[in-house]
């Protein structure tokens, strides 16, 4: 921090790194909110968020809806609601670990006993599309379909209605967050440009994520392409877990992004419980649902107007 010429200090914009006024609420260049999140936590500790992109079969039938008529196809993504998620449940409940389940509306219809279930144990109920459509493939008018279907679905399941919100495929539109804020959502989980949650310029919370720390891109297969093999447990466990040691001695904010589908299957699910024993052997770590640190980081904003 400097001072300018009347000796008023002056502090940075966490995003754009723009100079900003004591008295300032918002960065003029980029709309971001001046208060930010130095550490994790109040406590200074390193925050680790779990979150699981329940997507059964619908990203698959949203890109290509022939898949409907697939059943080899589809049972690839039904693995994940009918086999991995009970699966993934019963580890979260052993080692005591809260987390996050982004979920399509398409998905709760057809799994109703399981999104009850998820909500029961704790665990927190984000948005995730209906038929896990990206954002910037719709109109506006079309993306707030979507968003009001979907709540409409995941309200009575979840006992509250969604606060939380993750894009399909990582994919907003230039209208997305405009429509969350209009809609009473308190947080978006598809930008990548922190590693630590931020205030967005409409009142949004951002939980920021990055492709590194998704399994999708180690483990995904497809027939049509056999030259590209899935990644072996091992080198993905070194790879998540040197990430979250720098992000520890940073006092930031570790994202896992999983599906269900692909971390569950056997050997995969093994490396989820190696990583969780391996960020518990480091001190201040904290394991938190999505929707606790945007409450934490909302809470500790100045009222906007």
């Amino acid at each position: 921090m400097r001072s300018d010429q009347t000796g008023i200090a002056i502090s940075h914009c966490p995003i754009c790194d723009r100079d900003l006024r004591p008295d300032a609420t918002f960065c003029d260049a980029c709309g971001a909110r001046r208060s930010h999140a130095t550490d994790s936590s109040p406590q200074g500790d390193c925050t680790v968020i779990l979150t699981f992109d329940l997507d059964g079969p619908s990203a698959t039938i949203s890109q290509n809806p022939k898949v409907e008529r697939r059943p080899s196809t589809l049972s690839l993504g039904e693995y994940g609601p009918a086999v991995a998620t009970p699966l993934i449940l019963d580890l979260l409940a052993a080692h005591d670990i809260p987390a996050s389940f982004y979920i399509p509306g398409w998905v709760a219809e057809r799994h109703p006993a399981l999104v009850r279930r998820i909500a029961a144990a704790g665990h927190e109920i984000g948005h995730h599309g209906y038929l896990h459509e990206p954002p910037a493939s719709l109109s506006r008018d079309e993306e707030a379909a979507v968003l009001d279907k979907a709540a409409a679905i995941l309200r009575p399941l979840a006992g509250t209605a969604p606060r939380g919100y993750r894009s399909p495929a990582w994919e907003l539109s230039e209208h997305s967050l405009t429509l969350l804020r209009d809609r009473n959502f308190l947080y978006d989980s598809s930008l990548m440009g922190d590693d630590r949650p931020y205030a967005l310029g409409n009142g949004l919370v951002e939980i920021p994520v990055h492709w590194a720390l998704d399994d999708y891109p180690y483990f995904n297969f497809s027939a049509l392409d056999t030259r590209r093999l899935p990644a072996s447990p091992a080198h993905v466990l070194d790879t998540w877990a040197a990430a979250f040691e720098e992000l520890h001695a940073r006092r930031a904010l570790f994202v896992l992004t999983t599906h269900p589908s692909i971390i569950g299957r056997p050997g995969r699910l093994r490396l989820l419980e190696r990583l969780i024993q391996h960020i518990r052997t480091f001190p201040n770590v904290r394991f938190a649902r999505a929707i606790d640190v945007a409450q934490q980081l909302a809470r500790s904003q100045p009222a906007s107007g």
